[in-house]
């Protein structure tokens, strides 16, 4: 179906409903693990390694707190794919007027663009404290991966799922070792589960620390925590995968698919606070007791760790971590920018152009600042990152609420008033520190900016919060056109089919003798007869042919010559009306220049069945020649 959620890998895995229940739970095991990516990508880093630095273990218990928000409104995230079977982009986009979908798209775009330029940075940053290259060519490196997603893609979601699953692994069992070498204290751990704001000077003489005295508040801190913890497109992300299982629509296999994608939830978001407390740990233990409380970029950290602790695989270790956190977390953002797109748009794209969109609009960002202000400014735009982030939360927050709470589309399944007044609570609280963060952030450019530049920043601002209200209050009002909002995505609602048997007179074959020439061959007079018209052409693709083109007489131009003229004989001699012509140069273009100058009306072709970066090395044929005719192209398995 068109309309479903990142429709190439909708529905692939098939679960398994009855049985062994650890079976059950293994079949849904795995969209969870992508969406924990998004809680200890590189952007995280920062504020846990100041929190750790300046307030050793005292604000772990924000982490867990984050971490039960992060749960309940991930949940709601995958119960709306489930049950509705739509993504957030795609209910937004039944539901909203479209001037309004188009400004949330837009949003959610910058959002994905903050989110992959936090990945670039964190992803060159520990290139360069690995292997000591710049951060600029560090930068470049990372559009490389455009392929890796490709491929990936290409191997199915399982595959994916297994990717990422790996290089979560790699954080931990990095950052395991480096807690270890720590030592950090249990008893500090456990009196940083309690809730409270430290005063700086009262912790720092309990402990006796000498180290300088933090310039920001306990509560501000906890704040940067907090708002860079929950992601927005991790939002739209999760309501797409779980769509992934193909499970009964039935009311009790939806309740166990519910049942069982919480479960997983809460296994690989209690994986990512675990990567996240062992970065705070580490900083409480490495640098707070040993009065190195300034520590808030990732250089100085990697550069005290061997210091402090005596052994050199400590930093190692850490730089490959932000590698790992840093690939896989672009990934994931990567797949959130498809479902965005194609949700509030209907506008799919090939992958790989859809990839190096989102790269690009991460990199240049990036090399501007390197450039012009060198590597100390890449922190501070790794924080600005975060604040972009924080911006557009609401925006996907709020709506998905507003979808879950509804019981005439959820129906039974629709969320409870309890865990409707927690997810309202959770919303206003990340809302309001996100709006606060953003005022911080706003105040100093409003101090030090010329009359038309606060103007501009003032109105934005307004314009962000009416926005933010109309998306807050309009499905209170219209609550009942969300039951009857459009089901069909399409702009053609069919109600009746005419069918008519399709009569051609004249059909193409392309062949390329390296496939099965009879298989090919058989398909298409299988669809026609011995009345038909048939063109069998080839594309000579020699270095010489690209050159000469039809003037070329090389030894495999003169051999594809024979060997067509042959096949046209051998289907003359079974009184098939045949003839042959030969392509040069370009095969894509050739094909399409041959068929259309012919006239037919069938093109029938060979596939061969490659996969991977074999499509990228060798060229997709198909869809470039399907896009490019208006008749029908029969497709042969290779």
């Amino acid at each position: 179906m068109e309309n479903q959620s990142l429709s190439e890998i909708n529905s692939s895995v098939a679960v398994i409903a009855t049985g062994n229940r650890w079976k059950r739970f293994m079949s849904f095991f795995g969209p969870a693990y992508l969406i924990s990516v998004g809680y200890m990508d590189p952007g995280n880093w920062a504020t846990d390694l100041a929190g750790g630095s300046q307030y050793g273990y005292s604000l772990l218990w924000v982490l867990v707190m984050s971490n039960a928000m992060a749960l309940l409104l991930q949940s709601l995230s995958a119960r709306l794919g489930i049950v509705r079977g739509r993504d957030l982009a795609q209910a937004n986009r039944e539901f909203f007027p479209r001037y309004i979908n188009y400004i949330l798209y837009g949003l959610a775009e910058i959002a994905i663009a903050a989110c992959d330029l936090a990945e670039v940075l964190g992803m060159a940053i520990g290139i360069n404290l690995l292997t000591g290259l710049p951060l600029k060519y560090g930068v470049s490196i990372t559009i490389l991966d455009t392929f890796l997603l490709l491929y990936l893609q290409r191997l199915g979601v399982r595959k994916l799922e297994a990717f990422i699953i790996g290089l979560i692994s790699i954080i931990a069992l990095c950052f395991l070792y480096n807690i270890i070498m720590a030592k950090p204290h249990l008893a500090g751990i456990m009196r940083g589960l309690i809730p409270s704001l430290p005063n700086a000077n009262t912790l720092y003489a309990a402990n006796g620390i000498t180290g300088k005295l933090p310039s920001n508040t306990a509560l501000y801190l906890a704040i940067g925590i907090i708002g860079a913890t929950v992601m927005p497109h991790n939002l739209y992300l999760h309501s797409s995968l779980v769509q992934t299982r193909s499970f009964a629509k039935t009311i009790q296999g939806i309740k166990q698919a519910i049942k069982y994608n919480f479960i997983d939830t809460l296994v690989a978001l209690n994986l990512a606070f675990f990567v996240n407390a062992a970065i705070l740990i580490l900083a409480a233990s490495v640098f707070f007791y040993n009065n190195h409380t300034g520590v808030a970029e990732l250089k100085d950290a990697y550069k005290l760790l061997p210091q402090v602790l005596n052994n050199d695989l400590t930093a190692k270790l850490f730089a490959i971590a932000l590698i790992a956190s840093g690939q896989s977390s672009t990934i994931t953002g990567t797949l959130a920018g498809q479902i965005v797109m194609e949700g509030y748009l209907q506008l799919r794209i090939n992958p790989w152009v859809r990839r190096l969109l989102t790269r690009l609009l991460a990199v240049i960002p990036a090399f501007i600042v390197i450039l012009i202000y060198g590597d100390d400014e890449v922190d501070a735009l790794l924080v600005f990152s975060q604040v972009i982030l924080s911006m557009q939360l609401g925006f996907a927050i709020i709506p998905l609420i507003h979808f879950v709470s509804n019981k005439s589309t959820m129906g039974v399944f629709v969320i409870k008033p309890w865990v409707k007044f927690l997810a309202w609570l959770i919303a206003s609280i990340l809302v309001g520190l996100n709006i606060n963060l953003l005022l911080q952030s706003a105040l100093p450019v409003l101090s030090f900016s010329n009359f038309w530049v606060s103007s501009i920043v003032i109105v934005c601002a307004l314009l962000f919060i009416l926005l933010l209200f109309y998306v807050t209050a309009y499905p209170i009002f219209a609550g009942k056109k969300m039951s009857t909002s459009n089901k069909n995505l399409h702009n053609n609602n069919i109600t009746s089919l005419h069918l008519t048997v399709a009569q051609y007179s004249h059909i193409t074959i392309a062949l390329d003798f390296d496939s099965d020439v009879n298989k090919i061959l058989s398909a298409a007079t299988g669809i026609g007869n011995k009345q038909v018209t048939y063109l069998l052409i080839h594309v000579v693709e020699t270095a010489t042919a690209k050159v000469y083109g039809n003037y070329t007489q090389d030894y495999e131009a003169l051999s594809d010559a024979e060997q067509l003229q042959k096949v046209v004989l051998l289907m003359q001699a079974q009184g098939y009306n045949t003839s042959g012509a030969l392509g040069y140069r370009n095969r894509k273009k050739e094909i399409i220049r041959l068929a259309t100058e012919s006239k037919t009306q069938l093109l029938v072709m060979g596939s061969h069945g490659h996969k991977g970066f074999k499509d990228i090395w060798y060229g997709e044929t198909v869809n470039s020649v399907r896009h490019h005719l208006n008749i029908p192209v029969f497709i042969v398995g290779g």
